[in-house]
This record gives structure tokens, C-alpha cells and sequence, in this order.
């Protein structure tokens, strides 16, 4: 049994999640956090459904996932109904203690004595992780940081729910021996209203101290890769291809500027269905959009696929963009916002809310529209891709202001002060 974690002399921190892989913006942030950990002399351990984390300080648990058949099937029974079967409520019994006892595992079999939850305890796609969670929390006081990114009431799909009682236990719990961590201004307000907890803001961050490598030999093909002819414009949407990303703006601003180019989609539609994807590929041919889309040879690491052709990374291609596009309609922050910032893009940005509050007002210099494209975002579109010195200057500006906001640095201070208060 665990007993007073927080006297150990050891530092060990213990990231729990449903899945810490690949190039979602929960992996992404937590592995950035891991490395500020580290530089506070923290050992960093990680359990998940999902794992590409060291092996040897990982603990990987499939029924942590969300895609787990028997979590899956709790999920379909528990959202988009009022009522649910009592063979579900025994479900998530039986499922949330089996769980409990791998995270008393966990905990017992690294010495973790600070746990951060990642997303976990916000947005219930498991429900007995979050209640096995919450349960152990409560049981031992293991001092925990939950870092929230998407809470439930954000989501429409999950409003309409038989588990209002697991939400308001665990989702988030309001526990003495929780510091709670939100990435916008909106969630913070959020959830003071609705629960009363009281949160630290710290915003999605990238290494502005260490700006990026030049291309290497690898990736000196990407435009070539692409079908990016000599003479034409590369335009990078960064995204998935979801509804809220707003993709059809970037289809009309990329018709609008009356240049040659390619309009490159780098991720695929996801686990939302097809149906906006087919939409975008009519809406480009409606606009003679000339929109590809190359998933398929984007990927977190370098490699190949299985016909053979050569696979890169995000931070491969960015370097031969001239523009980023990234007219969402929602985004909980913005991270393809900070990585076009992090490369010296300019970047078209559509004013959604947490932009609006949270980023805007710290001075970026952007290709700004507000729900639709004007006339006068695609004159500045035009100006910004022939005038070269007007395009460096303003993505030179741009870095200069996310390092002083969006830094490791940043985090790197939040992060320190929120330990000192879960570990006396």
C-alpha cells in the first residue's frame, strides 16, 4: 500500500492517460512537459492505453484506451441517452477496479510520488479510468496535477448523457489534493462556474529558446514529394480533416489570390468520418483548388510506407511552406498556430474565441479573417507572399512574441511554482 508519497525523497512523476502516442495535442504537450520535468530533476513515467514512451518507464494498460472493446461499449451505452442498462453500471464497476488496482501498481512500482493526469479527468471517452483515477486520488492523497485540455461541456455529443453522477464526480473531481491546470482563459471561467475549482492557466508551449534545425539531406525533397511543381505557391493546412478546422476557408482564400498553387492537407479525417473530407474534395473542385492530401506520408517519425515511399515528419515539411492556413472555427488553444510561429510562416488565422482572448491580444502579426474570407484578407494574402521583406519582418516579430509568451521558459516557471505547492 502506499502511504505519505509525498515525504519520499525521490522525484518521480507518473503521467497518466488513455493514450501517449503520436501527434495528438495531449501526447505533444505532455511529452513537452516531461522534458521540463526532467530539468527539474524529476524522473518521468507514463501509463496508457496507448504507449511510444521508453519502455522501461512505461506501464501499458489496453483497458486505459478508449478504443478498448469493453470501453467502447460503456461509452455507446452512456452517451446519447438519458438512461442506461444496470449491466453497464456494473460494467464500470467491474472495469474501474481493475483499472484501480494497475494505477496502485503503477504508483507502487515506480515510487510515484506526483501523478499528472493528461485529459483524463476533463473529456470521459473512459469512464472507469476516470473514476479509478479519481478513487485513488482520494484514498492515498497522492499530490496530483490535473492538466485539462477539452472538458465535456465543450463537446455537444456529450451532453446528452445517462452519467451526470460519474461527470460531476470525476470529471473533473474537486479534491483537496488536486492542482488544476487549463490552457485558455475561457475553460479557467468555465470551470469556476460550474464547479467552483479554481485553476492555474498555462498555455500550449513550444522550444522558442532553440529555434528549429535547418532541413537536413532527408528532407530536401519534400516539394518534389508533394507534386509541388517549381512555380507554385506551397500552401500548408496543418490540421485533420475535421469540420471545425474550417478548411473550406483556406479553399477559397487559395481560389481568391489567383496564384499557382498547391493547398497541402497534411492529416487524414480521423475517427469523425469521411463526409467533410468528401465535402472538401468537392468544394476544391467547385473553386479549381488544386488540394492535396498526404497523410499517408506524414507521420510522427521518418520511415517508409508499405509501397515504399518516403515518410515525413511535420517538421520536415514546414520549412518549404510560403503560408500557413488555419482557419478553425474552435480550438481549445491553438497548436499548428505556434508550430507555423515556431518555422517563420505567415499564417492565416480565423478568429476563433480562445485566439480572440488569449492569443491575439499578446500582438501577432496575422492574415486575419472572422468567420469568412474578405477581400481585404486576400490583398494581404497577395501583398505577404510577394514582398518578401514584409513577410520576414512579420514572422521575425511573430517569433520574438511567442517566445516571450508561448516558451518552454513560461512553462517551465508555471510549472515549477505548481510543484512547489503539491509537494511540501
Amino acid at each position: 500500500m502506499v502511504s505519505d508519497v509525498s515525504c519520499d525523497n525521490t522525484k518521480n512523476v507518473g503521467f497518466i492517460s488513455v493514450r501517449l502516442a503520436g501527434t495528438d495535442g495531449v501526447s505533444l504537450e505532455t511529452a513537452k512537459w516531461a522534458t521540463v520535468f526532467e530539468k527539474e530533476g524529476f524522473t518521468c513515467y507514463y501509463f496508457a492505453g496507448e504507449l511510444d514512451t521508453p519502455p522501461e518507464r512505461s506501464y501499458l494498460l489496453e483497458e486505459a484506451h478508449f478504443t478498448h472493446p469493453e470501453i467502447r461499449n460503456i461509452f455507446e451505452n452512456c452517451f446519447g441517452t438519458q438512461l442506461r442498462g444496470r449491466f453497464i453500471t456494473r460494467k464500470i464497476y467491474e472495469m474501474k477496479s481493475k483499472i484501480k488496482d494497475h494505477i496502485y501498481n503503477f504508483i507502487e512500482k515506480f515510487k510515484i510520488n506526483l501523478l499528472v493526469t493528461e485529459n483524463v479527468l476533463t473529456i470521459p471517452l473512459n469512464i472507469p479510468l476516470g473514476i479509478a483515477i479519481t478513487e485513488v486520488i482520494s484514498e492515498i492523497g497522492v499530490p496530483t496535477i490535473a492538466h485539462h485540455h477539452d472538458f465535456f461541456w465543450e463537446r455537444q455529443r456529450f451532453l446528452t448523457n445517462a452519467v451526470w453522477e460519474y461527470l460531476n464526480m470525476a470529471f473533473p473531481p474537486h479534491l483537496s489534493s488536486i492542482e488544476h491546470v487549463i490552457i485558455n482563459s475561457s475553460a479557467s471561467n468555465q470551470l469556476s462556474l460550474r464547479t467552483g475549482i479554481s485553476a492555474t492557466i498555462i498555455p500550449n508551449v513550444m522550444d522558442f529558446e532553440n529555434p528549429p534545425l535547418p532541413p537536413d539531406e532527408y528532407s530536401s525533397d519534400v516539394r518534389k514529394a508533394l507534386g509541388i511543381q517549381d512555380d507554385e505557391l506551397f500552401i500548408l493546412q496543418p490540421t485533420r480533416i475535421v469540420k471545425r478546422k474550417g478548411i473550406e476557408h483556406a479553399i477559397e482564400l487559395v481560389s481568391r489570390i489567383g496564384m499557382k498553387a498547391k493547398l497541402v492537407i497534411s492529416h487524414a479525417s480521423g475517427d469523425e468520418g469521411y463526409d467533410y473530407e468528401n465535402r472538401i474534395r468537392e468544394y476544391s473542385k467547385l473553386m479549381k483548388v488544386d488540394t492535396v492530401f498526404v497523410s499517408e506520408i506524414i507521420n510522427e517519425r521518418r520511415g517508409q510506407t508499405k509501397t515504399g515511399k518516403k515518410v515525413y515528419t511535420l517538421d520536415d515539411i514546414y520549412p518549404y511552406a510560403d503560408l500557413v492556413t488555419y482557419p478553425s472555427n474552435f480550438e481549445g488553444f491553438g497548436n499548428a498556430f505556434l508550430e507555423a510561429i515556431y518555422f517563420k510562416k505567415p499564417i492565416v488565422v480565423n478568429n476563433y474565441s480562445i485566439y480572440a482572448t488569449d492569443i491575439k491580444p499578446k500582438g501577432f502579426s496575422v492574415i486575419e479573417i472572422d468567420g469568412y474570407v474578405t477581400y481585404a484578407a486576400v490583398e494581404q494574402t497577395k501583398e505577404v507572399l510577394r514582398d518578401k521583406k514584409l513577410c520576414k519582418n512579420m514572422v521575425d516579430h511573430n517569433y520574438e512574441t511567442a517566445k516571450r509568451y508561448f516558451s518552454y521558459k513560461v512553462l517551465q516557471q508555471k510549472l515549477k511554482n505548481l510543484i512547489a505547492d503539491c509537494i511540501h
